[in-house]
């Protein structure tokens, strides 16, 4: 994706946590609290050596961010990508931590990322790599500690590697060391969409408050990837018009909207982006005009979903966004200046901790069912996930009414107030200088 941010990749994370300073007027927390939470607990960086194919030998850097586990074990996912870095790692496990606390799952935050590309490797290489880098965390991950789960570029088999490399270290089967695992493996049903389907119900939320016919409602997706394909597939089932998507290489678009599952179909197995439509083995072209990730973002739609990376919506291209309604699929994908613009136009955001809480909610299903030995069927984990979200979304929504704030400060209040109850559980100034 484009990176014209005109935020550096060194200060994302100090961008990221201005937000806190504009949502504290609205939270029940204390000012400790609020300190605590701009400095992340604990950083590691590794060194991963990789016996490559040929024979030689490469080192990869790594790190593990724990920002807060007050609530809970951190959790959060491990990318790899060749932008990787440590404050964005950084900014990463503290959007975890908010984004857990939203949807009232008893996990802090926490990420992980190597800088790789990972499409420059053989199979066995990334195995080697996935393997190497839980050999250099392993002390710093566990059940209780530390739940990593996939982010950009892995998937449910590494994660399944990385599981049996923590188990073969600490010498028995531990599942619940990592989700987002295979199925057979321990994974759990309905992951493989968590993340698509938690925005989709915060949608369905807001189509009730908007009262939308969906058939009206035009949807640009930015990003065609796990998260990207299923909301827009599973909008496009209830009749939304998704009228344009894009991958890292480009896009289209469309207005008389696209099938949506044959744009799946072609993705997956040919790994590229085309105008398509399939009835069952046969797939013909459609019309469609090809459109860059930047101008797809500035489309004259109803619904803009930005589901690739961070920092895509800035000052420099804020202002001309049209759509009147931003679901932030994707981790941190418009910078605090951009918010300012956005807010300016009053553009309704269903911010990232809120709108794609729905994998973490699921991963937290999946360590729940590994602890206990227990499965659930897929209507039982979609049937749980709406009720989550559906909740938060609402009560983050009346927030946002009560106080005449934007949607992403309430979501962030909502977080901290839950965050702060926590802390304070534990003794802040006010309880160690009362006189008894």
């Amino acid at each position: 994706m484009s990176n014209n941010a005109t935020t550096t990749s060194t200060d994302i994370f100090e961008d990221a946590i201005k937000r806190l300073d504009d949502a504290f007027r609205y939270a029940n927390i204390d000012e400790e609290a609020l300190e605590l939470l701009k400095h992340p607990k604990i950083i590691i960086q590794v060194a991963v050596p990789v016996r490559m194919d040929d024979g030689t030998l490469r080192v990869f850097d790594g790190y593990r961010v724990r920002h807060d586990d007050t609530r809970g074990p951190g959790k959060g996912g491990i990318r790899f990508h060749p932008q990787v870095n440590l404050s964005e790692v950084k900014a990463l496990a503290f959007w975890m931590t908010c984004k857990c606390a939203v949807v009232g799952i008893p996990y802090g935050g926490a990420k992980g990322g190597v800088i790789v590309n990972p499409k420059e490797l053989s199979r066995l290489e990334l195995e080697r790599l996935s393997r190497g880098f839980i050999r250099e965390i392993a002390d710093f991950i566990g059940p209780e500690k530390d739940v990593p789960a996939p982010d950009v570029y892995t998937n449910a088999m590494i994660m399944g590697w990385m599981m049996d490399e923590y188990s073969d270290i600490v010498r028995q089967r531990t599942p619940a060391v990592i989700t987002g695992k295979p199925i057979p493996l321990g994974g759990s049903l309905g992951r493989d969409d968590a993340t698509g389907r938690g925005a989709y119900y915060c949608l369905k939320e807001l189509e009730i408050k908007r009262g939308w016919n969906p058939s009206d409602i035009r949807i640009a997706v930015q990003g065609f990837g796990n998260a990207g394909q299923h909301v827009a597939r599973l909008l496009h089932d209830d009749g939304y018009k998704v009228v344009a998507v894009s991958d890292s290489r480009g896009g289209i678009y469309s207005e008389e909207g696209f099938d949506i599952p044959s744009l799946i179909k072609i993705k997956n197995e040919s790994l590229h982006l085309k105008a398509v439509y399939c009835h069952e083995s046969v797939c013909e072209a459609v019309n469609a005009e090809s459109v860059t990730n930047e101008a797809l973002l500035e489309l004259d739609v109803d619904i803009l979903i930005p589901a690739a990376l961070e920092n895509q919506i800035t000052v420099e291209n804020a202002d001309r966004i049209k759509a009147p309604v931003i679901v932030e699929v994707a981790n941190g994908p418009t910078t605090s200046g951009a918010d300012q613009i956005l807010k300016s136009k009053n553009t309704l955001i269903i911010p990232d901790i809120l709108a794609n809480a729905g994998g973490v909610t699921v991963s937290y299903f999946e360590w729940v069912q590994n602890k206990a030995g227990y499965y659930w069927s897929v209507e039982e984990v979609h049937s749980k996930l709406q009720t989550i979200m559906s909740r938060e979304f609402n009560a983050v929504y009346d927030l946002m009414g009560k106080h005449g704030i934007d949607m992403r400060t309430a979501g962030y209040a909502h977080a901290l107030t839950r965050i702060g109850a926590a802390i304070a559980a534990q003794g802040t100034k006010s309880y160690f200088t009362e006189k008894n």
